[in-house]
């Protein structure tokens, strides 16, 4: 098991002031961390002062900038070797904290998945389910939870992939893949969510185009060939069947039958140098600045 001292606890946080001491206390008072440290995202109310109060630094925006950004700022500033991810609303408990903490060492990233029945709402859980689904295929295992925000890692590798991370909510999406392309040790461990103390950040509606250039991203960084190249094949073999079946009836190619086989050439060829590119990203040696 990993000595919590040697990990920094970040805990990004928005508007949190009502229960963000609560959760200080509760880290506290599980284990002798390293540092605490709360990313007071320019809330409104007194986040900031609850979180000093309960005894944690407080590293505060000056304006707004988003979860990513916070986490960003946070593992920026952390000190120790290891980093564990905790959110500020409350829905994380300290026990399953030391789960993941107690799993580093033969992991790089240890992620806490939620069960199903933890999660907020029905639109999110299909959502999740979505994009777990997705981010399975292209990484070619299974991934129950992709965007939990309670996670742990090795502070080298995951400031090695900060200028992939997003400013928004796609964060644990972007970290997750990364770790996985590149080959480190990472497991998800089962956890369960507690109810999250207010109202979600996230809304349907204005999040709803987010989510979908969120699976943009996540295809065209990470594995797009995963993508292009059954897109190329389908269009290829309906090209032929199109093709050849005209020739057989009327002893000629139609012109749609050459379109779909050219678009097929140029979509896996599209892919082939859109894969090269994304391995460029996880290839050569990195330098820890700190």
């Amino acid at each position: 098991m990993v000595d919590p001292r040697t990990v920094s606890v970040v805990v990004p946080a928005y508007d949190e002031g009502r229960v963000i001491g609560a959760v200080i206390a509760g880290l506290m008072s599980s284990a002798p961390w390293r540092e605490i440290i709360v990313i007071d995202d320019a809330s409104s109310d007194d986040t900031a002062t609850q979180a000093a109060a309960a005894g944690a630094l407080v590293i505060r925006h000056p304006y707004n900038k988003g979860n990513g950004a916070s986490v960003k700022t946070g593992i920026r500033h952390a000190n120790g070797e290891w980093v564990l991810i905790v959110e500020g609303d409350g829905q994380h408990r300290p026990e399953d904290a030391l789960r993941l903490i107690g799993l580093l060492g033969d992991y790089d990233l240890v992620v806490g998945a939620r069960s199903a029945g933890s999660q907020a709402s029905l639109g999110r859980r299909v959502g999740n389910g979505v994009l777990n689904a997705l981010a399975s295929y292209l990484a070619e295992r299974p991934i129950p939870d992709l965007t939990s925000g309670l996670r742990a890692g090795r502070r080298s590798h995951l400031r090695e992939f900060l200028h992939l991370l997003p400013n928004g909510f796609s964060t644990p999406t972007t970290t997750t893949l990364a770790f996985l392309r590149a080959g480190y040790n990472v497991r998800f461990e089962p956890i369960e969510a507690q109810a999250r103390s207010g109202l979600s950040k996230i809304r349907l509606v204005r999040d709803g185009a987010k989510f979908f250039v969120i699976l943009l991203k996540v295809v065209t960084i990470f594995s797009p060939l995963r993508i292009f190249l059954p897109i190329s094949v389908f269009t290829l073999l309906v090209g032929l069947v199109y093709g050849l079946g005209n020739y057989a009836m009327q002893r000629r190619i139609p012109n749609g039958a050459v379109i779909l086989l050219m678009f097929s050439v140029m979509v896996f060829l599209v892919g082939l140098v859109s894969e090269q590119i994304s391995a460029l990203r996880f290839q050569g040696p990195y330098r820890d600045e700190s």
